[in-house]
């Protein structure tokens, strides 16, 4: 059983107070008098007052200075290992096929759609900018670049972020109070590891996801340190700068948000713990929330917003990504063709295309194709992209006078209007009927059906105005402004268009039903004619309609998080390059970046096997660490003071919960995957590696602690050198770089 004073040594060592137990050694002793035989020694006055000047060896010297040399070092190592032969592909590889379009739309300000917030496509535009790019390549993968577009200085902009990562991953295992071995253990883990190396080498997004996650936990500890001098300045500045960090790195990708529950839940607890200080006065309690919801709260808003107002107002002119956003904003922009030379007012024989107003909403449509079961009749969907499958006639019921396209006469629809909608490629009508529809069970099959002299009364549908944003005249349904429901006049149900997506057979493009719920507010039943021609009606200009900028952040944002679910596996098509969440702990696979010819300098994710394989299975060991100590606790060991306490709290749980937060929405969603989404995760499983050799290691003797520590930075290192032909790029035959392939899964060779 433990004594008291082995429990107080213990708590000391997990304290880092005394890392090599010299408190064990010394002795509280009072001073013995000299006895009566003893005769008192005259003291050397001379020697008195001169003190003894120790001599500082180099090694004592560096050492004094290892809180500025080594950060300048590990920063030096990164920005070579990251820098280092950056151009020597010149084709586009991998995602640059994406990223680097998408900077190209900034440099021509076209407005396009993506479902990754803007900010850290924002950064790769500016890096074109700075390289003097004119956006004028297409970046097809595999391409090779024109001698005008300075790519490796548009790599090694995007390199400077994962390089800054090292740096950050040193200064916050020292705020998580790891002694120094494991300081420069996790520093090297994250320097060494060759995933990150590779990934931080292109135009892609990783390497600012990854600088953002680092940032804002390097923050979090900073403050969590400062927790006893509240309201100070230091503690004020790195409050701001969590929340700044979290804003920054949510508006790159939302794998930010991750992260951001992570010091959440911090808050959370630090808030109760706060709320239970009965002898802390309301008023500062009130303070602390405030500075929070603050700091925490409104300014990472705040920076994700200003992330989506500078996107809107550079990309001013008409884009591929259009169809994604309300017809009146898109009316706005330099070059559509949304409401140009439109009349102003529908009528019978309007030709027009009908946009869907939920969030995410595409252009009524329809195609030859047919729904494979149910009626077999004509598919209708709604689609994002613009091409004459979109077109619609308005004509009038089968009770009414028919359409003359020689007459003079001007028939306005309205509110009640009872019309035809025909589609302008095939000829047939809107319908429905009582077949249930393909995906959405509940509603009613929408389908086009037969042509101006065959059909029935279950082709006509009602209007239904819900609003006219310049008008409170219902009389006439107007271009862009008028927002109504169709409501089919035999089966009392309203066309709808929510979020759920055809398979192949339909093309992934979003199921149209009827929905027999009559919700008002509904927005996937609402919709506004986007483009107009009618040869009876005069043109009119609707640009001076503005739309609100609130209004089309929240669209943008909910068509965002449309798209993303719906980057499903495609269960007809083989993917060799996607992976499944239980493969990345254990570096089960790599990842071919681009073409495998002789020619091509090629390159492969693929991570270092010691820092995959050892932080995975840190994990594993820190959870029967917390279970150990909780039955020694149970049992009544006192093992452990309130510093050992909070160091495994704060510095080794907290790490794992990160880890969990940025691993387990990837086995749960249903999205498909690749192995550079573990890399986040990774991150924290690091720490989680640098907190056990710390625990294990601190209280043991310099001389163990040297091999230990020797052992893992010479393997870290050499592992690192083996596998750097993958990050820094494999020129020639790639048969001769098979001494690296471990397993079969690992696909370096063929």
């Amino acid at each position: 059983m433990a004594t008291p004073t082995d429990g107080s040594e213990r708590a000391t060592t997990a304290s880092g107070a005394d890392p090599f137990g010299d408190a064990a050694r010394r002795r509280n002793i009072p001073p013995v008098a000299p006895t009566a035989t003893e005769k008192p020694q005259p003291e050397d006055k001379k020697k008195a007052l001169v003190p003894v000047k120790k001599e500082q060896s180099f090694l004592d010297c560096i050492a004094s200075w290892e809180w500025i040399v080594a950060p300048v070092v590990f920063t030096f190592l990164a920005f070579f290992t990251r820098f280092w032969q950056i151009g020597l592909s010149p084709i586009v590889t991998w995602d640059e096929a994406h990223f680097g379009k998408f900077g190209s739309h900034y440099l021509k300000r076209e407005f396009y759609f993506d479902v990754h917030p803007p900010a850290g496509k924002l950064l790769v535009g500016l890096s074109g900018l700075l390289a003097g790019y004119n956006g004028s390549f297409e970046f097809k993968s595999g391409e090779t670049y024109p001698e005008e577009i300075n790519y490796t200085f548009m790599r090694q902009f995007n390199a400077f972020w994962g390089a800054v990562c090292v740096p950050l991953a040193y200064f916050t295992a020292k705020a998580l109070h790891f002694k120094l071995p494991a300081v420069w253990l996790v520093t090297l883990m994250v320097l060494c590891e060759n995933s990150y190396t590779t990934i931080s080498r292109f135009i892609l997004l990783d390497s600012m996801l990854l600088f953002g996650t680092v940032a804002t936990t390097l923050c979090w500890a900073k403050f969590h340190n400062l927790r006893k001098k509240s309201f100070t300045p230091e503690w004020a500045f790195w409050l701001f700068l969590t929340g700044l960090s979290i804003g920054f790195v949510c508006s790159v990708k939302w794998v930010g948000l991750f992260v951001t529950a992570l010091v959440g839940l911090y808050t959370i607890e630090d808030l109760w713990n706060k709320f239970g200080d009965t002898k802390m006065p309301v008023k500062v309690l009130a303070a602390h929330v405030a500075a929070r919801v603050s700091c925490l709260i409104i300014l990472p808003f705040a920076v994700y917003l200003l992330s989506f107002a500078i996107h809107f107002w550079v990309l001013t002119n008409s884009g591929p990504g259009d169809a994604q956003m309300p017809s009146l904003f898109q009316a706005n922009l330099r070059g559509t063709e949304v409401g140009r030379d439109s009349p102003l007012e529908l009528a019978i024989g309007s030709r027009v295309t009908i946009k869907n107003m939920g969030y995410g909403g595409g252009l009524l449509h329809s195609h030859v194709q047919t729904y494979p079961e149910g009626s077999n009749q004509q598919q209708v969907t709604c689609y994002h992209h613009k091409d004459a499958n979109n077109d619609w006639f308005f004509y009038p019921n089968r009770r009414e006078q028919a359409y003359d396209e020689n007459s003079d006469e001007i028939r306005y629809i309205g509110d009640g209007s009872t019309v035809r909608l025909i589609h302008a490629q095939t000829g047939r009508n809107l319908h429905s009927h009582e077949i249930p529809a393909p995906m959405t069970k509940s509603d009613k099959e929408v389908s086009c059906y037969g042509n101006l002299t065959v059909g029935d009364e279950k082709d006509h549908w009602k209007i239904e105005v819900v609003k006219d944003t310049n008008s409170r005249d219902r009389s006439k349904i107007r271009t862009l402004t008028t927002a109504f429901r169709l409501k089919h006049e035999v089966l009392g149900c309203y066309l709808r268009a929510g979020t759920v997506n055809l398979p192949q057979w339909g093309f992934k493009q979003i199921e149209t039903t009827c929905t027999k719920t009559n919700n008002p507010r509904d927005t996937y039943t609402h919709w506004n004619v986007e483009s107009h021609t009618n040869p009876k009606l005069p043109p009119a200009e609707p640009g001076q309609y503005k739309s609100q900028f609130l209004q089309d952040f929240i669209h943008l944002n909910v068509a965002m998080m449309t798209s993303n679910n719906a980057l499903v596996p495609d269960p007809d098509k083989q993917d060799d390059l996607a992976s499944q969440w239980w493969q990345w702990p254990i570096l089960h696979v790599g990842l071919r970046m681009c073409s495998w010819d002789d020619k091509t300098v090629k390159y492969f994710l693929l991570g270092n096997p010691l820092v995959y394989w050892g932080s995975t299975a840190a994990l594993g060991v820190f959870g029967l660490l917390v279970v150990w100590y909780t039955l020694r606790w149970q049992r009544g060991y006192k093992e452990l003071g309130q510093d050992g306490i909070d160091q495994i709290h704060y510095a080794g749980v907290y790490p794992v919960i990160g880890w969990f937060l940025h691993y387990l929405p990837f086995i749960v969603m249903g999205r498909v995957t690749y192995v550079h989404h573990y890399y986040p995760a990774l991150y924290f499983a690091i720490l989680c590696f640098g907190f056990l050799a710390d625990w294990f290691l601190r209280a043991k003797s310099k001389l163990t602690q040297g091999i230990a520590y020797g052992i893992l930075y010479a393997t870290v290192i050499g592992l690192y050198i083996f596998f750097m032909p993958i990050s820094w790029g494999m020129v020639g035959p790639n048969q001769q770089y098979k001494y690296m392939k471990w397993f079969d899964n690992w696909r370096i060779s063929d």
